[in-house]
């Protein structure tokens, strides 16, 4: 018999709900600017309907996380439904994990105030790094982000107590023209271009599998104080924005009549009008102009070299508050009520509070692309190779395909309004597919009134989704394309894959660990042994044969993946590694005649698990085996023997040893606390 447990139920909504916040709050950092970008005073009547949206969505994962207390999201409850279902809706979640990715990397050095040159190779950087943090699988990853998103909160409370000047300004610029002058489609179609605000909710439904019970109540604790915070505060922030006396192209925001999106489309057509025709055909109104000096110097018009020059200034300033809104809005308030120097002081710790954030939300993204890759390998909807796990129990392949991807978007483009442009369709188009798979699903616990709402939601979100794709080609075309190569590789392993075989006898060290007889008695003194290899085990078992002890042998598989789904956990049939350890000592303790417990358990904390297991089966004798692990690498994730050894109870000995050090047999009465 084999002792496994899987993961603990250890997450609390007051962790969680900073998680989530540190996924759906970052939507803030770009959408308040996009907003008034596209339609001026008219944008905090978009950002109230979003927040209507977003409240109803919020309810709407309320619902799915109690449908899917083991693990939900788009994956799972579209996979109820049907297979292909499940791989399109997670590849599209796929698409939103890659550009939140890329638009946050990018979005951070905008907030750094770094040189626009700079801001690329720093974002590759630290996608680079993020990576290289997560191979280690640091948890302290999981820790920085609690520490930011409570930094974030407490920076963005002191703001909008900063900023009530220019929320009252703000106020009074709410104006309805823009509704009259613009068309009712071209007003539907930009708000589904802000619909970004969406970002991130899925997170939640990722998290259900490691929630305390009950599920529900955990839930609805961690969705309701993050949503009220993000719908708020993006409202109070929109406001501030369109009240500020920030100049763009001679004009205060606060008396900005025209959106600057049609401002700058009707410049750049001016200015190509004035080029000379070779030249002119050569751009496109709504994209930047670039010109070299020897371009202009060949159109031979110095006005149009000023023209040309006033256009960039302007382009400049409208990108310094549609990158980073959150910091402009910072400092300005902060100068009109402190002065100048402290307008800049301030504006420069939001800039970097909002930038790490954004940074954290970055390694959440790769870390959820890793996950969704996961589970998809798990299914064999993906090659085996994305559930390949390292040492650290990181799914390495996956890991560098997330890591890989979002570079490759920002090398082809690092616009910001180009990468949201990319990026809303995924966003949707994943979470009309939870609700309207949710609300379709008669086997799960749901009221006909919900229901009913749910499927009027996921209509509507569906209506979002549609025009999504048929406004933003671009945005259709990335993710069409990464459904496509999802759905054509599954295709191709499903003709390749072989027949099934007819099932073989148990072989192998597994065969061992089955046969293993679990007797426990009381009297008898324990014995564990938390470490690896053939001297560990012969240790293990001399030292349990002569104090006529009962050895318990852990062996913890680390699993680094932010869900994987109900009953996707990595088991021992699949981990050879767990199999040898356990199974050679099952071996050598059976040969000694020692009573012998193999305990597999997969978790995201190894000292934790051996610390409880240790005590709940009251262990007195601990045997660990010395790190082998980088000093890099120890620091970063930290050291598990330290870190047992800083928990460890009283009347516990602790032996560590190691791995390369030959057993010599015990003499008899030797001393238990020795350590080698």
């Amino acid at each position: 018999m084999l002792v496994t447990e899987s993961r603990p139920r250890n997450l609390r909504w007051v962790h969680a709900g900073p998680l989530l916040y540190g996924d759906w709050g970052t939507s803030r950092l770009y959408v308040l600017g996009l907003a008034f970008l596209y339609t001026g005073h008219a944008s905090i009547l978009y950002l109230a309907a979003i927040g209507l949206l977003m409240i109803a969505v919020s309810w709407a994962y309320t619902i799915v996380c109690r449908c899917f207390p083991d693990g939900g999201g788009v994956y799972t409850a579209a996979r109820q439904l049907s297979p292909t279902l499940s791989v399109i809706g997670s590849t599209l979640l796929l698409s939103g994990y890659i550009m939140t990715a890329a638009i946050s990397a990018i979005e951070a050095f905008h907030y750094f105030g770094a040189s626009e040159h700079l801001v690329l190779p720093l974002a590759i950087g630290s996608i680079v790094l993020i990576g290289g943090v997560n191979w280690l699988g640091a948890q302290s990853a999981g820790r920085f982000a609690l520490i930011i998103a409570f930094a974030a909160l407490g920076v963005s409370g002191v703001m909008a107590l900063l900023s009530i000047p220019q929320f009252l300004a703000g106020v009074k610029t709410v104006s309805f023209t823009y509704f009259r002058e613009t068309p009712p489609s071209q007003a539907w179609v930009n708000f589904t271009k802000i619909c970004l605000a969406l970002a991130g909710v899925e997170a939640v439904a990722n998290m259900t599998g490691l929630m305390k019970q009950p599920v529900e109540r955990e839930a609805k604790r961690t969705i309701w104080p993050v949503s009220a915070e993000v719908v708020g505060l993006n409202l109070w922030f929109g406001l501030a924005l369109a009240g500020l006396g920030f100049i763009v192209a001679g004009t205060p925001l606060r008396e900005l009549h025209t959106p600057d999106d049609i401002r700058l489309t009707e410049s750049r057509a001016a200015l190509i009008e004035a080029m000379p025709a070779e030249h002119a055909d050569r751009f496109d109104p709504t994209r930047s102009i670039v010109l070299t000096d020897e371009e202009l110097g060949l159109m031979g018009e110095p006005t149009l070299t000023e023209r040309y020059l006033a256009l960039r200034e302007h382009e400049s300033q409208v990108n310094e508050y549609t990158n980073a809104s959150m910091r402009v809005i910072a400092r300005e308030a902060a100068t009109d009520a402190f002065g100048v120097e402290i307008g800049k002081v301030f504006g420069a710790i939001a800039g970097i509070t909002f930038g790490l954030l954004l940074l954290s939300a970055t390694n959440t993204a790769v870390m959820a692309m890793v996950s969704v890759l996961f589970a998809m390998a798990q299914d064999r909807e993906l090659p085996h190779g994305f559930s390949k796990l390292n040492y650290s129990g990181v799914p390495w392949v996956g890991l560098i395909v997330a890591v890989i991807i979002p570079i490759a978007v920002i090398l082809v483009e690092h616009d910001v309004t180009v990468l949201a442009s990319l990026y809303v369709l995924g966003v949707c188009g994943a979470i009309t597919v939870t609700v309207l798979s949710t609300a379709f699903n008669k086997e799960l616990d749901i009221r006909p009134w919900q229901r009913a709402l749910m499927w009027a939601l996921g209509v509507f979100l569906a209506a979002i989704t549609t025009t999504i794709g048929v406004t933003q080609p671009i945005s259709t075309a990335f993710s069409g394309t990464l459904v496509a190569i999802a759905l054509g590789s599954r295709t191709i392993m499903r003709k390749r894959r072989a027949p099934k075989e007819l099932e073989a006898p148990t072989t192998g060290w597994l065969s061992i660990l089955r046969d293993v007889k679990i007797e426990i008695d009381p009297d008898k003194p324990k014995i564990m042994l938390a470490a690896r290899g053939r001297y560990q085990s012969e240790y293990a078992v001399d030292l349990a044969k002569r104090r006529g002890a009962t050895l318990f042998a852990i062996y913890v598989r680390p699993i680094r993946v932010m869900d994987v789904g109900p009953g996707k956990l990595p088991g021992i049939e699949a981990d050879e590694a767990g199999q040898e350890a356990l199974g050679s000592t099952a071996l050598l303790a059976k040969e000694a005649g020692v009573p012998y417990i193999p305990i597999y358990v997969t978790s995201t904390t190894i000292a934790d698990e051996i610390l409880d297991y240790t005590v709940t089966y009251g262990c007195d004798t601990l045997i660990m085996g010395k790190s082998h692990r980088s000093v890099f690498s120890r620091k970063l994730e930290g050291d598990v023997v330290a870190q047992v050894q800083a928990s460890l109870p009283e009347g516990v000995t602790l032996i560590t040893r190691s791995a390369e050090t030959p057993h010599a047999s015990i003499p008899t009465g030797a001393d238990r606390g020795m350590k080698e």
